[in-house]
């Protein structure tokens, strides 16, 4: 099922995901559901925050940009990452191992806006897969910045926060006008709900 992704302004994106200790149906079902969602938005990432769920939770795939591209390291060995996608990260860990690059960025809870920005080259990630085994890889690139985006999406930072003052200078019509928007979506919404 395709779930709404949730637009900046909308407070859960605030929050900090939920340690998960156990890997239900529900759960499962989720999982389904991010994935289906992050596809048919053309997204590269998905963190549960973005649809409405406070939980260290997202998916990423990368399989669908050719132009950037992404390096993976499996026990030490290459590996082809078109294999490893999509990636399901449960409670991750980000480790940097490399200097930071700019790189442009853009999120599916920030329509429209897209901007540099500086994140690890490489990095180090522990997290534990849908079947609720861990694991753990080295990736770069394309690929590591995503994990990197959905990692902080799952403790509340937001892709302006790696902003330069000056981008977001340059962006804050843009995006004041968004968090607007999606204040005054859900003050209707409340409104429905909570009739007088």
């Amino acid at each position: 099922m395709i779930l709404p992704v949730l637009k900046y302004g909308h407070p859960i994106l605030r929050q900090k995901g939920a340690r998960i200790d156990e890997i239900t149906a529900e759960m499962r079902h989720l999982i389904s559901d991010m994935k289906e969602t992050m596809h048919a938005a053309k997204g590269i990432g998905l963190a549960a925050q973005q649809v409405g769920k406070a939980l260290q939770l997202a998916v990423v795939d990368v399989r669908a940009v050719t132009d950037r591209p992404s390096t993976l390291h499996l026990s030490g060995q290459p590996a082809e990452v078109a294999d490893f996608m999509p990636v399901i990260l449960i409670n991750p860990q980000v480790t940097p191992v490399a200097e930071p690059v700019a790189g442009p960025e853009g999120c599916l809870s920030f329509p429209e806006i897209y901007a540099e920005i500086s994140r690890p080259e490489s990095v180090e990630v522990t997290a534990t897969n849908e079947k609720g085994k861990k694991f753990t890889f080295r990736c770069g690139g394309l690929l590591a910045r995503a994990i990197q985006h959905e990692v902080d999406h799952l403790n509340g930072i937001l892709f302006i926060d790696r902003m330069s003052t000056e981008i977001r200078q340059e962006l804050k019509p843009e995006l004041d006008e968004l968090q607007t928007s999606t204040k005054e979506a859900l003050k209707k919404k409340i409104k429905t709900c909570n009739p007088l």
